[in-house]
């Protein structure tokens, strides 16, 4: 006891001269204690006083003060605290592609003065953009794409007068573009500004025509998948510095502005998808274009223009629907770039001549439905593997030859194009089950993420030239910024829901088999750091972190030796604090495992091992007792068999639903565990979202979010008050198609739901459709993506019966129940209804040699009178595909989704255009209850059969 009374105030003394030698600013290490209290998983050696002379990962500092923070990949959970406004002299700021990082971003943000960079890509971030946004003068980067942000696009930007780099792209950014007005600036401010990137918003109104001037430097436009309405404005001509023009899928109507040809810098053009009128747009002296896209559009009809021919760089010629006519002159095919050319659905006619002096790059030629009645092949190139496309012409009805029938006339099936980046002149290795053989044949763990590019620009995904380029350009920029990568592969080239080219990236590390946080960071920012690319990239949370803990732990270990070899007293003292570090990690671990949400969690019980989770939040019992005020009866919004369900509002003023299961049911524990898994998961529109979980005083609670107009069944039945015209049910239909069609293709791992039906489609405020409850769903690993043996459950009525009779489950098992679904909106009847079963009843009714099918007696009145009757024939024909017998005669839900696509074009409407404002446009007079959460409660797991073992 002595010598420690001797030795306590030595230690006391080396401490705190140990603290005022750290280089490290006492504000900015103040600031940054304050981001790693709110964040889980920060760098294990984010410890000390002195995050600059310890070299903290991720942070960067010039004499003390720190001026970059980089933490790409690392699976940071959390929100960002409004202390990080003491980071004054902070430039860099990346947190991107963490994709739990939620809420939204403070206001204190303005005062981050010497912010130029900030990259928040791939993050869960929502609410409004704070409009001091706008007080970041040096800011050069803002890249805020692929997260949640809502509300309008602040006027503030503008006042960004050195911003090169404006992201606001896949959020669900609402309102009109702002320009300035009065006092009030706007983006017509930003004449430096290369980018405007605002693709899958909701933006609406008008594009400003203020929006533009000749002074601005802007070189990509980017406003498809909008809302948008209106003419182009002229003064779009005035911008000669764009390359890329993006205006299609949107709403946009009245004719091109003849001086659009004045953009003779365009690479790509994209106007398709649109409502436009008048003369077809002349796009004479645009000699760059490779790509134009004028699909889709109400043009008057005209011959075939001359400016096809002056387009020398032309690659990809994509007019479907244009109204044009005449025959194409045979020079077209001769542009020496031409890859593409596909004018389907329009009156072009004689003789198709596509000679012998067509492209070598020509592969794709798509004239379906005109009016060719001849077509004369190339004899000298015969063996050339250009694709030639008649079908719907009168050369396939009208005796054409038994070649040209056979050759031309059919419409081909669409192939599942694979291709992965080769071995380089080596032997894969065998490696183990956790690595994967890179290009060079290492074994290592690879950063994986996706790349999406932002056009169409190459014409397909076949081309292994241009994976081999691309491949190429990726290593020599990582090895520019000295990464340590080894090699870079490339595979599965597909589209997304959108239509958007995707790609599978993986980069190997060089010199070990996996990469620290310093590596992943570097890579992460160089791909985030998007200058010029057409490309941007979503990566995955990294897993392989902690290998690069235990090497760090084993320097510490020899440096402590080290330290204990200088002297007995500064042994002492180092003992004296191991046994104090001890004593406090003894209390942390106390404190964690109090804090710990499955702590008692029972795996011998029927939930199952401990849940593996991504990001969904985990809330105590009292907080949510606060959030819904002691689960007052005002607060109850509907019950179940499972329980109850409340609104509540968070702290941040969301709204949510906590369904709270009854005290002491032990019903359901292994579905419980089951839909936190999976929804943490899965991120979609068209999927609602788990926001979190309670597990500690006995209870079991789910919070997801609060979904304002109830179920689809509440709506069809009129409990909701809520009146769904016939083009309010194709949109819902479309909507959970493609929830559906996410969780089998994109998915990871895809995921069969189950229990597919009326009562777990839950309808928004602009009643766009989520699928909903999870407790019945199932995992496909890869070795089951054919099938999985479990026992039969779900719902009597949408049950697939093929799965009822073999107990083999399949993403077809889903399809069979949306079929139901189909007929539910048809009719607004229940499955089973005195003894009736739906999908009998129109079989029986219907007679495909009547109009409408003869089924105007079973159609629900609210629509019978309403409707296209093509459509709806089209509508019946999918639904009954839906549920044949034999799942390999069912389409998929990719090809279902499709598949309501065009029954919406063919009924006048746009599939990609947003839902109604709000549902007040289809409100009647309220019934009943108003929420989602009402007789059938999302607890109720119990459906048609008992519930499965625990190993189900």
């Amino acid at each position: 006891m002595m010598v420690l009374r001797i030795l306590f105030p030595l230690l006391v003394a080396l401490i705190q001269s140990l603290v005022i030698a750290a280089l490290t600013d006492q504000q900015d290490f103040d600031a940054l204690q304050s981001l790693k209290k709110l964040w889980e998983n920060v760098p294990p050696n984010w410890e000390g006083a002195d995050p600059c002379g310890n070299g903290w990962d991720g942070i960067e500092c010039i004499n003390s003060r720190v001026v970059s923070i980089k933490l790409l990949s690392i699976n940071l959970t959390g929100q960002l605290s409004s202390d990080i406004q003491e980071l004054s002299e902070l430039e860099t700021l990346d947190l991107s592609y963490n994709k739990d990082l939620t809420g939204s971003l403070p206001t204190t943000i303005g005062n981050m003065t010497k912010l130029s960079n900030l990259f928040l890509v791939g993050c869960g971030f929502s609410g409004p953009i704070p409009s001091s946004i706008g007080s970041l003068q040096e800011l050069v980067f803002l890249s805020l794409n692929s997260n949640r942000f809502s509300g309008s696009i602040p006027p503030s930007i503008g006042l960004l007068s050195k911003l090169f780099w404006l992201d606001l792209a896949d959020n669900k950014l609402s309102g009109t573009i702002p320009v300035s007005e009065g006092t009030t600036t706007g983006l017509d401010k930003l004449v430096h500004t290369k980018h405007f990137h605002f693709r899958k918003n909701q933006l609406s109104g008008e594009i400003p025509s203020q929006l533009f001037n000749s002074d601005m430097t802007l070189k990509h436009l980017l406003l498809e998948n909008n809302l948008l309405t209106g003419n182009i404005p002229s003064t779009l001509g005035l911008v000669q510095t764009l390359e890329i023009v993006r205006l299609d899928k949107n709403s946009l109507n009245g004719s091109v502005p003849p001086n659009l040809n004045n953009l003779t810098s365009v690479l790509e053009l994209y106007l398709a998808n649109n409502k436009l009128t008048g003369p077809l747009p002349n796009l004479t002296g645009m000699n760059l274009l490779y790509y134009v896209d004028l699909s889709n559009n109400s043009f008057a009809a005209s011959y075939v223009p001359a400016w096809f021919l002056t387009l020398e760089k032309l690659t990809s010629l994509i007019m479907e629907d244009t109204r044009i006519q005449g025959p194409l002159p045979v020079s077209l095919f001769s542009l020496i770039q031409l890859q593409k050319v596909v004018l389907r659905n329009n009156k072009i006619n004689g003789t198709l001549t596509i000679g012998s002096s067509y492209s070598n790059r020509l592969q794709l030629i798509d004239l379906r439905n005109n009016t060719i009645d001849h077509f004369r092949p190339s004899t000298e190139r015969a063996g050339q593997n250009v694709q030639i496309i008649l079908a719907g012409n009168p050369i396939c009805v009208e005796g054409g030859t038994e070649t040209e029938t056979e050759t031309y006339c059919s419409i081909p099936q669409p192939t599942n194009d694979s291709y992965s980046t080769p071995p380089e002149n080596c032997t894969p290795s065998s490696c183990s089950p956790d690595q994967i053989s890179s290009p060079t044949c290492k074994c290592a763990h690879p950063y994986t993420g996706i790349i999406i590019f932002r056009t169409p620009f190459f014409s397909n995904l076949r081309d292994k030239s241009f994976f081999a380029s691309l491949q190429k350009e990726l290593i020599l920029t990582f090895k520019f910024n000295n990464l340590p990568v080894d090699s870079v592969s490339l595979s599965n080239p597909t589209n997304d829901l959108d239509d958007y080219p995707v790609l599978n990236l993986q980069v190997f590390p060089s010199g070990q088999n996996y990469f620290n946080r310093t590596g992943i960071s570097g890579i992460g920012f160089v791909l985030s750091n998007q200058t010029f690319k057409p490309y941007f990239f979503i990566g995955e949370n990294y897993g392989y972190l902690d290998l690069a803990t235990g090497s760090s732990k084993s320097s510490s270990s020899g440096i402590i030796i080290g330290a204990a070899a200088g002297g007995s007293v500064l042994f002492l003292l180092l003992l004296t604090a191991g046994i104090y570090a001890f004593r406090q990690k003894r209390r942390a671990e106390v404190a964690a495992k109090k804090n710990d949400p499955f702590g008692s969690w029972d795996p011998k019980t029927n939930s199952g091992g401990v849940p593996q989770l991504k990001g969904a939040r985990c809330f105590s019992f009292e907080e949510l007792k606060k959030y819904t005020n002691n689960f007052s009866e005002v607060n109850d919004v509907g019950s179940g068999g499972y329980g109850k369900v409340y609104r509540g509002t968070l702290s941040n003023g969301q709204l949510v639903a906590v369904k709270r299961a009854r005290q002491g049911s032990r019903q359901g524990g292994l579905e419980f565990k089951t839909e936190i898994e999976l929804l943490s998961r899965v991120h979609h529109k068209n999927v609602v979202s788990l926001v979190g979980f309670c597990f500690e005083q006995g209870e079991q609670m789910l919070v997801y979010e609060y979904i304002a107009n109830g179920t689809l069944k509440d709506s069809l039945s009129g409990r909701s008050g809520i009146r769904l015209d016939w083009m309010r049910r194709l949109r819902i239909a479309l909507g959970a198609a493609r929830g559906l069609q996410y969780l089998h293709d994109l998915a990871d791992p895809p995921v069969i739901h189950r229990d597919v039906k009326s009562t777990n489609i839950l309808l928004d405020e602009r009643l766009n459709a989520k699928v909903a409850d999870f407790g019945l769903s199932k995992l496909m690993g890869e070795p089951e993506r054919g099938h999985v043996t479990t026992q039969v459950k779900g719902t009597m009525g949408y049950l697939d019966p093929e799965y009822y009779m073999t107990q083999q489950l399949t993403e077809k098992s889903d399809v069979y129940g949306f079929g139901v679904l189909l007929h539910e909106l048809l009719t607004a009847r229940s499955p089973i209804e005195k003894g009736k079963y739906i999908v009998r009843e129109v079989k029986l009714a219907m007679d495909k040699t009547k109009e409408m099918y003869n089924l105007q007696q079973i159609l629900d009145p609210i629509i019978a009178s309403s409707m296209a009757a093509r459509s709806l024939e089209k509508f019946v024909d999918l639904a009954l595909k839906c549920v044949e017998e034999s799942g390999v005669d069912r389409p998929t839900m990719s090809e279902v989704a499709k598949g309501i696509e065009n029954i919406m074009e063919l009924a006048g409407l746009n599939p990609n255009a947003e839902s109604a404002s709000t549902s007040a446009s289809y409100e009647g007079e309220k019934k009943g209850s108003e929420n989602p959460y009402t007789n059938e409660s999302l607890f109720d797991y119990s459906g048609a059969y008992p519930p499965s073992s625990a190993h189900d």
